[in-house]
């Protein structure tokens, strides 16, 4: 299973409305974490009633605190937007 995958089926705990995970790793080729065959960065966007009521921390700490095994397995770089159903 990808990395990707892996990112999207931890995430799902959170039941998202919308969820995307961008790997943009060769955008990155050269630094620090990167390696052949990339699943090194990526972009999670994601929309949740989970979040509701939560700071941009809470919510960025709750999305790493599921992905924590994949930092453990060699994600290196993750951007998280993080939003709840009523905003933009």
């Amino acid at each position: 299973m990808s990395m990707q995958a892996r990112i999207t089926a931890h995430l799902a705990a959170l039941s998202p409305l919308e969820l995307d995970v961008i790997d943009e790793s060769e955008q990155h080729r050269g630094h620090g974490g990167w390696r052949e065959g990339g699943e090194t960065h990526f972009r999670v966007k994601i929309r949740s009633a989970a979040f509701a009521g939560q700071n941009r921390v809470a919510r960025h700490r709750a999305v790493n605190d599921l992905l924590a095994p994949e930092f453990a397995r060699g994600l290196h770089a993750l951007a998280i937007v993080a939003k709840a159903p009523d905003e933009e």
